[in-house]
């Protein structure tokens, strides 16, 4: 290929141009749609998803013909199709296309995922965003990216994209946000466990209840509770309700649709119930598996944890991290293989097992403060089954990482389909302790 015989510091020069050629080609074939509707996009580390999906719900039952993407489908009003790009927001044609279908079908309102690579290469170019949420940041994509700072720059691209008449929606307690209201034209909505700040207007919020499978708070003098758990899903809840208020849909409305909110796929999934439960979700940073660990351990349950990390090069730093979060909380670590690309799955689950071997990093909040039971199963499915062979009643198996995605990334190129939720209830079907 010619860039192999290219310096790489040219190549790099020449990679925004190229993106943003490609972005502005993709907007001119499909006539520019996403300039013709509002748009509104959630951008941060964890809980994008959870948003997105909150969100459309939101609109949708005002009687807004409205349209959505998140890493999971592609929605216009109550029609649904899964994504199965493996890419939570599409490259330039696929995004333009479906902003083309959406203004078709009367679409006046878009909400979309919006990630920081996808900022980088320019997809969120000739789109009038007006409404931006940022949900958190901690670190992610830091090597593709050359630094945290640096990913934490393209997220506020998004924000400086807003217009002065339009709403930045702010987590108020997360210190990597700090800069970001400086940094947008429009006018700066901040939520948070206290309170939600509207221009003009503040509500008070108080949290009633957090268990792993519902949460309870009040915004203002309404009361809200959703069927979705943990701490990190209020904060996801509260986000959706100030995006909503800000565009002007009273809580009341919102509280009604929060109340028979079905979770997203895969994010706090549970399988089953009894007699252990199992979980699937998404988690794949730190950040992510250290709140799904808490939540999930905050009614004394002891985990079983089947556990991996991605391959190709992505994040290599967190696996250690990865493991060391594990040690801390879960009784029994099973290390598995997840999209290991053309990475050797060993390699990177012996990075994994790195952060777990130390005993001053074991929390007294694992079953004894003991070093947890580690097996390396790499066949993933055979994992799975291994977990549900060990369990105890009262026990949790968490199975995160892969989620809800829709196919398995194996060496050598090769794309497995993939359904977990789908694989646990074959496992747990074909096992007769059951």
């Amino acid at each position: 290929m010619i860039k192999e015989f290219l310096p790489v510091s040219f190549i790099r020069a020449l990679r925004s141009p190229y993106h943003f050629l490609w972005a502005f080609v993709g907007a001119l074939v499909y006539g520019f749609p996403g300039r013709r509707c509002s748009v509104i996009g959630v951008t941060g580390t964890n809980g994008k998803t959870t948003v997105v999906h909150a969100l459309h719900d939101i609109f949708r039952a005002t009687g807004t013909s409205i349209a959505s993407v998140s890493s999971l489908r592609f929605k216009i009003n109550d029609r649904e199709e899964p994504n199965l790009l493996k890419m939570t927001m599409p490259g330039r044609f696929h995004l333009q296309r479906f902003l083309a279908r959406a203004r078709r079908a009367g679409c006046r309102t878009v909400i979309l995922e919006v990630t920081s690579e996808g900022i980088a290469q320019h997809r969120h170019r000739f789109i009038r965003f007006e409404t931006g949420v940022l949900t958190n940041i901690t670190p992610e994509h830091v090597e593709s990216h050359g630094s945290f700072e640096a990913y934490r720059a393209a997220k506020a691209e998004l924000f400086r994209a807003l217009p002065a008449g339009g709403f930045a929606v702010l987590n108020d307690e997360d210190p990597a946000t700090v800069g970001f209201a400086a940094a947008t034209s429009a006018a700066v909505v901040r939520y948070g466990h206290s309170r939600i700040a509207l221009p003009g207007m503040t509500f008070s919020v108080s949290v009633q209840e957090i268990t792993p499978r519902s949460i309870r708070f009040t915004v203002g003098d309404i009361a809200f509770g959703a069927p979705l758990g943990g701490d990190f899903n209020v904060m996801n809840m509260l986000a959706a309700v100030a995006a909503a208020l800000a565009n002007g849909i009273p809580a009341d409305r919102i509280a009604a649709v929060l109340a028979r909110f079905q979770p997203p796929a895969g994010r706090l999934e549970y399988i089953i119930e009894d007699p252990f439960a199992v979980v699937v979700d998404y988690a794949h940073t730190p950040d992510a598996l250290e709140r799904v660990y808490e939540t999930l351990s905050s009614a004394n349950a002891k985990l079983v944890c089947v556990l991996g990390a991605a391959g190709g090069g992505r994040d290599k730093w967190k696996r250690p991290e990865l493991g060391k979060i594990a040690a801390a909380h879960c009784k029994e670590v099973i290390l598995t293989s997840e999209d290991p690309d053309d990475e050797d799955p060993a390699e990177i689950v012996s990075e994994i097992r790195s952060g777990m071997i130390s005993p001053a990093q074991i929390s007294k909040r694992n079953s004894g403060g003991q070093v947890p039971i580690t097996k390396v199963v790499l066949d993933r499915r055979e994992a799975i089954r291994t977990a549900l062979q060990d369990a105890q009643p009262g026990d949790t198996i968490v199975i995160t990482g892969m989620g809800a995605q829709p196919w398995f990334m194996d060496r050598g190129g090769k794309k497995i389909s993939w359904h977990e939720a789908a694989i646990v209830r074959e496992e747990l079907d074909r096992n007769h302790k059951f």
